[in-house]
């Protein structure tokens, strides 16, 4: 067994299996995707419980709605006017390719509904590995924050990788597997905040 599998397998033991993304839909998903960006998830949280106190958690209700009244509803996550435009814009991406349910269309590759996503004003590499894991159920490997300082801290590879090179390493290394990179992401996430907290606490 490789290093970056002996690690999954230690964290597993150590903290359960996580439940991770919390979200009732898979556009839920998608949208939190958006709002996420530049916040923490508190804010996250409150912005989603906003667009569910109006109906306006589908791509339907969020590609018609006003875009003031979106604005509004998801001020808490910081940088609102930006993230109801990329709401929209992804919205409306995902209703005009049959994807809203979180479900490939015939004809349609994981690399290339990737390649759809990054063309989208405001999805990056991190926003959209999110939306295809946690969505979508496809094995794309999400380096984020926590990704890089747990490379950095088990010494798997450079923590200065590139996002794609990084994303690789991690792919070649585990099996191609969605349930894999979605437990494994969320526990380095878990063991991230497990030792600021420790950090915190000395």
């Amino acid at each position: 067994m490789n290093r970056v599998l002996q690690l999954y397998e230690d964290l597993l033991k150590k903290y359960g299996q996580p439940q991770w993304w919390p979200a009732e839909s898979p556009f839920e998903v998608a949208a939190g995707a958006i709002l996420t960006q530049n916040t923490n998830w508190k804010n996250v949280e409150k912005a989603i419980a906003k667009l569910k106190g109006l109906n306006l958690m589908t791509a339907e209700a969020i590609a018609d709605a006003d875009t003031k009244a979106l604005e509004t509803a998801i001020r808490s996550s910081g940088y609102f006017r930006q993230k109801a435009g990329r709401l929209k814009i992804l919205s409306q991406f995902l209703l005009d390719n049959g994807l809203e349910d979180g479900a490939l269309t015939e004809g349609l590759s994981p690399n290339q509904l990737r390649e759809d996503l990054l063309a989208l004003k405001g999805v990056g590499p991190e926003t959209a590995d999110c939306i295809l894991l946690y969505a979508f159920d496809l094995p794309f490997f999400v380096i984020d924050a926590y990704t890089r300082r747990f490379v950095e801290k088990h010494r798997l590879c450079a923590s200065d990788l590139k996002y794609e090179k990084m994303r690789e390493f991690f792919e070649i290394n585990l099996p191609k597997d969605a349930r894999i990179y979605n437990q494994y992401h969320a526990l380095i996430i878990i063991d991230g905040k497990a030792e600021q907290a420790r950090t915190c606490d000395t």
